[in-house]
């Protein structure tokens, strides 16, 4: 199951970002997301988001 960031909690810091692996995590709107079909459920950017907005679906 994919990661998913909270949109009203992204601070759009981008700390996220360059941990993924598979590059899953990209900018839409002023707030990262990460493409469900790329995410391999590492969870690389849970333990550098600094607002833990970061979960699994």
């Amino acid at each position: 199951m994919a990661y998913i960031i909270d949109k009203e909690e992204c601070i759009n810091c981008a700390a996220c970002e360059p941990e993924c692996p598979v590059e899953a995590i990209s900018e839409k709107d002023d707030v990262r997301i990460i493409d469900p079909d790329l995410c391999t459920d590492c969870a690389a950017c849970v333990a550098v988001c600094p607002v833990e907005c970061i979960t699994a679906g």
